[in-house]
């Protein structure tokens, strides 16, 4: 029996382990036939030869059954090795987006002034002339109408030039105190290096009782807003003009990229304009049926803080697509 079990220990595949089966177990198999001798022993043979024959037997059904376990999980394993997939073979590359550098400067931005706890508002893109302009202090033939440059369509509607009418519907319909930003797309009839027909801007406006809000306010958000966009830089306000605002100021940093030395992207000067603010022009709060109340506001060119972010020379390319840019900004 010894052969047999040798016999087992080296069988290779499940044909061979049932013929082995068989041979011991099966009707006319070796053990079954030991078995058929029990009829002509007497008594005190018989318990004896059934015993043995009874522990060889289920010694080699536990044999046997061990080596079927065996080679049934080598089968299985040698299918899923013959139908792998090698996915080395596959070379192809996988393409990931990623926000486009404009919406990712926006969001940014944004991201500041939430947890400045401003508020965000939206507006039409479609505006009429007193929420873009009268509203403002910019009444019909007012010069500074000819720096919007606007999109008009028949019925006397514009495009928008600027997030401010955002503002003015927001003082219209809400009662002080206000602390919001609108963001969104404009339209100016410009296109060069530094202009596009449609440009972004994000403006703030901040209108508490009167006496409350001061310059002090505007300067010091400004300030600690710029350092967040840009990390240590210096900051000036230069007295300007807006109708909207009165005092009025731009806002620069010291050139990013020169460190204020003086170079060509700055033009030599140490500085780059980024924003424009002031307080609020009390004619505004009049038009909008405001009293006693004062507040400031700020504006700012989402592209233009990409630019400077990312330092891309061409605020064109921003729009055109062209893959070899955008896929820098995975």
């Amino acid at each position: 029996m010894q052969e047999y079990k040798d016999s087992i220990s080296r069988c290779e595949n499940l044909a061979e382990l049932d013929k082995i089966r068989v041979d011991l177990l099966g009707k006319k198999g070796l053990i079954t036939a030991e078995f058929a001798k029990l009829k002509d022993m007497n008594e005190s043979e018989k318990k004896a030869f059934a015993a043995n024959l009874n522990k060889l037997r289920d010694e080699f059904e536990s044999l046997i059954s061990a080596k079927k376990t065996e080679l049934e999980s080598g089968e299985i394993k040698a299918k899923m090795k013959a139908s792998a997939i090698d996915v080395t073979l596959f070379n192809e590359p996988s393409n990931t987006g990623a926000l486009h550098p404009v919406m990712a400067t926006m969001d940014r931005i944004i991201e500041y002034f939430m947890m400045q706890n401003f508020s965000l508002e939206k507006g039409p893109l479609i505006e009429d002339d007193f929420h873009n302009f009268e509203a403002l202090n910019l009444p019909k033939y007012h010069p500074a109408r000819d720096m919007q440059d606007t999109f008009y369509f028949k019925d006397f509607k514009l495009l928008r030039t600027h997030t401010s009418p955002v503002q003015v519907r927001t003082m219209m319909s809400t009662k002080p105190p206000i602390r919001m930003i609108a963001p969104g797309a404009v339209f100016r009839r410009d296109m060069d290096l530094t202009h596009t027909p449609m440009f972004h801007q994000i403006e703030g406006l901040v209108v508490e009782d009167e006496g409350v809000v001061s310059f002090a306010n505007l300067k010091s958000i400004l300030e600690n807003f710029l350092r967040y966009m840009f990390g240590d830089v210096k900051v000036r306000f230069r007295p300007s003009f807006f109708p909207f605002t009165e005092p009025s100021a731009e806002v620069d940093i010291s050139c990013i990229f020169c460190k204020g030395e003086g170079c060509r992207v700055c033009k030599q000067t140490g500085w780059l304009e980024v924003l424009g603010c002031g307080v609020v022009d009390s004619n505004v709060f009049k038009a909008v049926g405001y009293k006693n109340v004062s507040g400031y506001a700020f504006g700012l060119g989402v592209e233009r803080f990409a630019m400077l972010l990312h330092q891309i020379p061409d605020l064109r390319s921003l729009f055109e697509g062209d893959l070899r840019l955008l896929e820098q900004f995975k």
